[in-house]
């Protein structure tokens, strides 16, 4: 099987796919080298976001894959999704999160939102015709996200939002902002979840976050000043607000640790090829055990974090717990990603710290990822108190 003249070997391509997931694989592999990857590194330079990417992507149904036909998605599981993110990220990072960040308001509503709700926000976004932000993060609440001081106060029909959230992906570009706001006292228990929509008055972009890598990607600073929300677009009742955020953060550790699988894949081809055509001392570097040993290392532990994300997502999609599956893909597979980048820069040596080669991108794209979606310390949290409640 082969898609833009590029052969997906038995180590490029798990042999446990499906055959439907090998078919998504090879269509957004040819979709990425052919429309992202001739764009990708000047975009990252001029931080150059394309929502036409998305909307394409929308076109041959890949913004909306776990989501129902009912509402325009292609009613598949989390492990088909995963399958597309890997394959995007092999490519762009940033256009994988992007996609997996416009999945998120659609998973929430899937889950919890009324069925008015469902028709009405989820088929733009599962067609790629509308782009999602998921908006929970601000100055006093990361990791602990029960801590948020963005308040929403009822008013008759609406709610006044006031506050200021940070970290919020792609908000500049989304029509459909699942944002978290305090309605009541101090704790989770005081949080609700809304759907914000753009142009909404009081609503502006604050800043835009200077960050080491993910450019294409825009992080927004998002100011709300009385915005006025209706009380239809509260998702869930009042006080859900952290039980849905939790629930979407859980489904995105599978997409952030696919992600993080697809970062280290193109880390790893890229290092094969060098170290099969670079010779010192008269033969391919490759052919010495201190490089062929941190490739066979590189080789175990993706397909190690790639069986950990294919767990976590057999066990969502089977409706069964897979919180602490999740994280532990999530923890695994992103670290794996900064470790096989940062060999990869090793091995090429001084190129690899020039941007004539990816692999510098792909180290500062890797790093990200091991703090979105809840820092992997806090995966280690939630992993071991599983174990010793």
């Amino acid at each position: 099987m082969s898609s833009s003249g590029t052969s997906l070997s038995s180590h490029a391509a798990p042999f446990t796919d499906t055959e439907v997931q090998a078919e998504l694989r090879s269509l957004t592999r040819k979709f990425a080298e052919n429309e992202i990857r001739p764009i990708v590194e000047a975009d990252e330079e001029s931080g150059t976001f394309r929502p036409e990417i998305i909307a394409k992507l929308g076109s041959l149904g890949l913004t909306g894959i776990p989501v129902p036909e009912a509402y325009g998605g292609a009613g598949l599981g989390y492990a088909e999704y995963a399958v597309v993110i890997e394959e995007l990220a092999r490519v762009s990072c940033a256009y994988a999160i992007s996609v997996a960040v416009t999945g998120l308001p659609q998973m929430i509503l899937a889950s919890a939102g009324t069925e008015e709700q469902k028709k009405r926000f989820i088929p733009r976004l599962s067609s790629g015709e509308a782009i999602g932000a998921f908006s929970l993060s601000e100055a006093s609440s990361g990791s602990d996200a029960g801590s948020l001081r963005t308040t929403a106060k009822r008013d008759g029909e609406h709610y006044v939002l006031n506050g200021t959230k940070l970290w919020t992906t792609q908000a500049d570009s989304a029509e459909t902002l699942l944002l978290m706001a305090r309605t009541g006292g101090l704790g989770a228990s005081g949080v609700s979840a809304f759907i914000v929509e753009k142009g909404m008055p009081g609503m502006t972009m604050g800043k835009r976050e200077r960050k080491m890598g993910l450019h294409i990607s825009h992080t927004m600073e998002v100011l709300l000043e009385n915005v006025r929300v209706p009380v239809e677009n509260r998702v869930g009742a009042e006080g859900e607000g952290f039980k849905v955020a939790m629930t979407a953060l859980n489904g995105g550790r599978i997409t952030i640790a696919a992600t993080g699988v697809g970062v280290a894949r193109a880390a790893l081809e890229v290092a094969v090829k060098h170290s099969k055509e670079r010779e010192q001392f008269g033969q391919p570097i490759a052919e010495f055990q201190g490089i062929s040993f941190l490739i066979a290392e590189m080789q175990t532990e993706i397909d190690a974090a790639d069986l950990l994300v294919r767990r976590a997502a057999a066990l969502r999609d089977a409706e069964k717990p897979f919180a602490v599956e999740a994280s532990m893909a999530k923890l695994f597979a992103t670290d794996t990603a900064m470790r096989v980048a940062t060999d990869c820069v090793q091995i090429l040596g001084g190129s690899g710290y020039t941007q004539d080669f990816p692999v510098e991108r792909y180290m500062r794209e890797a790093k990200i990822l091991q703090i979105v979606e809840g820092t992997n310390q806090i995966q280690k949290v939630i992993i071991a108190r599983s174990l010793t409640k």
